[in-house]
């Protein structure tokens, strides 16, 4: 009874060992993928912010605390309209002084110059006079012009886009008060890598994905390439000209997919499907074949096949490191 305990255990064990070794060394389980026809896109990617093309960043040129503002956000505007006014109590009492300053100065140049002109007067005197009213003009002017400073006014007619500032605050030298500008119509303003740059051309369209619209492609057309690049970013300003349906709103940000080659009915493969220039094809008996393909465009999901792969032949994706031909393999992955 004993033995046949033992005998019993090692079956057991032998059992277990067996099935463990036999699960261990199955096939990989994978995805396979038909290869099918479709467009195959190359695409340059860059990020972008939408702007109208005509507008104006509005910053006052002197600091002050504003005690006047239209509220005028989202209304038509004409050039020239007061959006801010900035606290000008000491600069208005600057220009009173100096007016004040300036009539007296100007009575008694006048004066002097009657008895210069009848010898009683001398010239040094008539002098010091002229030059002092002189002075005292240009010290008005400036004065005057200091007081118009602290008149913030719309640079160009349209619409105010966003206010910032309010009454209370204080305005400080190049802080955005206000955008004003035309609300249409829309470009896009894109940032394109450098060593990408040689391949955006003006005319070609882009597609764009804006977070405010999960799931719709947008299109764009490329308009101009700004001649300088950034030296510290590394990039070119890029811009884009929007349909004038579209939805996007002026301050949204997106992607930016520029089309520089197309090629219609071609045959696409899942860019993770290739292993250096070759994919890993499944047989009809499940064995897998390492075969070396041709690609010809090379999109960001997609790639093209021109030559060594058929349409309907099934290859993995994404490619599994280590197979090799011959290699068995299990489709647990759905086909697509």
């Amino acid at each position: 009874m004993r033995w046949m305990r033992i005998a019993a255990f090692v079956l057991v064990a032998g059992g277990a060992v067996t099935a463990w070794f036999l699960w261990s060394n199955r096939p990989p389980e994978v995805t396979v993928v038909a290869a099918s026809r479709g467009e195959a896109a190359e695409i340059v990617y860059a990020t972008g912010v939408i702007e109208p093309e005509s507008w104006a960043k509005v910053t006052p040129v002197r600091r002050g605390r504003i005690v006047e503002s239209c509220n005028c956000e989202g209304e038509p505007i004409e050039a020239g309209k007061l959006l801010f006014r900035l606290d000008d109590g000491e600069v208005k009492a600057r220009v009173e002084e100096m007016r004040s300053r300036l009539e007296l100065a100007q009575i008694e140049l006048a004066r002097t110059t009657g008895l210069f002109e009848r010898g009683v007067a001398t010239r040094e005197k008539y002098d010091q006079l002229l030059a002092q009213v002189a002075e005292l003009r240009a010290g008005l002017a400036a004065a005057e012009s200091q007081l118009l400073d602290l008149e913030i006014r719309a640079p160009l007619g349209g619409q105010v886009l966003r206010i910032e500032g309010d009454v209370g605050e204080v305005a400080e030298l190049g802080e955005a008060l206000a955008w004003v500008g035309q609300p249409t119509p829309l470009r896009v303003i894109a940032d394109v890598n450098e060593e990408d740059i040689p391949l955006v051309l003006v005319g070609q369209d882009a597609l764009l994905k804006a977070d405010a619209f999960p799931g719709r492609m947008l299109e764009a057309t490329v308009s101009s390439i700004t001649p300088m690049g950034d030296p510290d970013l590394k990039t070119y300003r890029v811009r884009l000209d929007l349909p004038g349906e579209t939805p996007l709103r002026i301050g949204m940000s997106v992607d930016v997919n520029i089309v520089i080659r197309l090629e219609s009915n071609a045959i696409l493969v899942p860019a993770p499907a290739l292993v250096g220039d070759a994919v890993q094809v499944v047989g009809v008996n499940g064995a897998v074949e390492l075969r070396p393909v041709e690609i010809g465009v090379r999109g960001a999901d997609a790639v093209q096949v021109t030559a060594g792969l058929e349409v309907g032949e099934r290859v993995i994706s994404p490619a599994i490191d280590g197979l090799a031909t011959g290699d068995k393999i299990r489709t647990g992955g759905a086909e697509e």
